[in-house]
């Protein structure tokens, strides 16, 4: 087989994906225009790329501006994987990998993988337009931050 009937038969695996994942599709409720308070001040936009397997975050806080990416990560040829990723690209050359999940109304975001000692762990309100929780990092650093939906 050669590289071209490999490259386009990838292609073509990952053109018919299947649906975005129940994980995926739970974290619709963060999805809009957040005002951010706490350790971290400033705004993040949540938008769906086209498909809704990837969500993008718009980071713009006082001390970060940035990008981040969220959905599996499934590699050419691979699987998709168990837990939903994320990529952050930081206006000062920097990148975070984080994992996230979302149970109920508890959403966790780990620093690297899942069960990492640097976790943000945050709940929504019964409306859904506030999410309270705190940075948590090893050696007993961290800070509470409060979201509230704005748009």
């Amino acid at each position: 087989m050669t590289e071209t009937t490999q490259t386009s038969q990838a292609h073509e695996q990952t053109s018919q994906s299947p649906e975005p994942s129940e994980q995926m599709r739970a974290l619709d409720r963060l999805v809009g225009t957040w005002q951010v308070e706490g350790g971290a001040v400033g705004i993040t936009r949540y938008e769906w790329m086209a498909g809704r397997h990837f969500l993008l975050q718009h980071v713009e806080l006082e001390n970060s501006t940035g990008l981040e990416m969220i959905g599996h990560e499934h590699p050419i040829f691979g699987e998709r994987s168990e837990h939903v990723k994320s990529r952050y690209y930081g206006n000062g050359g920097e990148t975070f990998d984080y994992t996230y999940e979302l149970e109920g109304d508890v959403l966790t975001i780990w620093g690297g993988e899942k069960g990492s000692p640097a976790f943000y762990r945050g709940t929504f309100s019964a409306d859904g337009n506030v999410l309270t929780g705190s940075w948590t990092y090893p050696g007993g650093g961290g800070y509470d931050s409060v979201s509230t939906r704005v748009a």
